[in-house]
């Protein structure tokens, strides 16, 4: 299994608003994707920031989704905002 933590830092409550306008269509999208065991992005106690925690069957289905969300409205929106990532190989 592949299982990805970690942070999307947004700098302005502007960033802040597309990120929650966009994430639930982007949490649908990518639990529906064939290998997605587990998608949750929720809000973290400090402000402007979101916590992440991914879990897929194996690397194919995770490259599939970097694949599915770099093509997607998601992303366009919000690849310019800090992202500190995990990426772990699991049993």
């Amino acid at each position: 299994m592949i299982r990805v933590t970690g942070t999307l830092s947004c700098a302005t409550l502007e960033e802040a608003a597309i990120v929650a306008a966009l994430l639930p269509e982007h949490i649908r999208l990518s639990r529906a994707e064939p290998g997605c065991l587990d998608f949750s992005v929720t809000p973290a106690t400090a402000p402007l920031i979101w916590e992440l925690d991914e879990t897929f069957t194996d690397r194919a289905a995770f490259e599939a989704h970097q694949t599915r969300t770099r093509a997607s409205e998601w992303f366009r929106a919000t690849a310019h905002l800090a992202r500190d990532f995990q990426v772990s190989d699991t049993l």
